[in-house]
């Protein structure tokens, strides 16, 4: 008599059509980007002042802004949602990394926000490996966390408290 091998019962199917989560998130990043872009704009008198390092971390934070939406909005899955999404990592990562050598505040030193900093570059390698293994409920959970505390709470705060791109927009 054969048997037959044990298989697991089939997953129940996972909607990875953007929800209304991800269509915010998206408007919020471009919303974002577009207040750095006319704090730029405002600023361009200064712009020879700030240093290189600076410079790299608002190329790659408007990289990720950008790429932010597309990634949201777009079907999961495909060619093109990975590779702008690995382009998206790659930035957040620059980012996260160039990070460590801004430190016009705290005297020179580290300030809390570097701790984020901390906590992307951990989140990063999770966010891959969770979507090269399919665990769609986790990877989400990871890009919205990534989303709302790395880009839009950070993103957020560089414009009160009399910082560069909040001097730039509002002086």
């Amino acid at each position: 008599m054969a048997t037959l091998a044990h298989r697991p019962p089939p997953r129940a199917p996972i909607d990875l059509t953007p929800d209304r989560t991800e269509r915010v998130l998206g408007w919020l990043s471009l919303v974002l980007l577009a207040f750095v872009l006319v704090a730029l704009a405002r600023g361009m008198a200064d712009w020879h002042r700030l240093p290189a390092a600076l410079w790299v971390h608002l190329v790659t934070m408007m990289a990720t802004l950008a790429l932010t939406p597309a990634i949201l909005w777009m079907p999961r899955g495909t060619r093109r949602h990975r590779q702008l999404g690995y382009a998206w990592v790659a930035a957040l990562a620059v980012t996260a990394i160039d990070s460590f050598a801004i430190r016009l505040t705290n005297n020179g030193g580290f300030s809390a926000i570097h701790i984020l900093s901390v906590v992307v570059l951990v989140l990063l390698p999770l966010l891959v490996t969770t979507a090269r293994a399919h665990n769609h409920a986790r990877h989400r959970r990871i890009v919205r966390g990534l989303v709302i505390g790395a880009l839009l709470t950070a993103g957020f705060f560089t414009f009160p408290f009399q910082r560069l791109l909040g001097s730039w927009l509002f002086g």
